[in-house]
């Protein structure tokens, strides 16, 4: 396993025991285990992702760090829109939409407000980074 693996595994764990990461790069930030079913495989696939909030929904967007592609859980949750969220030591499973236009844009704007970092991304890519809003089931 690649040291991203083993950093991304243990930072699950970390999740999963403590509800937010304890130490490292997402201390302190909000984050959560996405869980997707595969758009090929069939089967269940976990990343780690930052998250702002819209009333009850999660708001997540497919940055992959200003990279040219998609990331793969977006893709993942486009062809498969059921996906399973933990977060503050809680798991639940929730509808993902993609959101565009003018609401698109106002929860970029809320989004980058939260995580500065991602101000930078769209700089970086010629394509529009997506964002999809998570409404829990049940």
């Amino acid at each position: 396993m690649t040291d991203y693996a083993d950093r991304t595994k243990n930072l699950i764990a970390d999740i999963r025991a403590n509800g937010r990461p304890t130490s490292g790069y997402f201390e302190g930030r909000a984050v959560m285990v996405l869980t997707t079913t595969g758009a090929k495989s069939g089967e269940p696939r976990s990343a780690v992702v930052t998250f702002t909030r819209d009333g009850d929904d999660y708001i997540v967007v497919g940055s992959k760090s200003g990279e040219p592609s998609d990331p793969a859980w977006f893709t993942n949750l486009v062809a498969n829109p059921i996906v399973t969220i933990e977060t503050d030591g809680q798991a639940f499973q929730a509808n993902a939409t993609v959101v565009e236009g003018v609401d698109r844009d106002a929860l970029w704007d809320r989004h980058v407000a939260e995580h500065q970092q991602f101000a930078e991304y769209p700089s970086k890519t010629d394509r529009i980074i997506p964002i999809a809003r998570l409404t829990p089931l049940g």
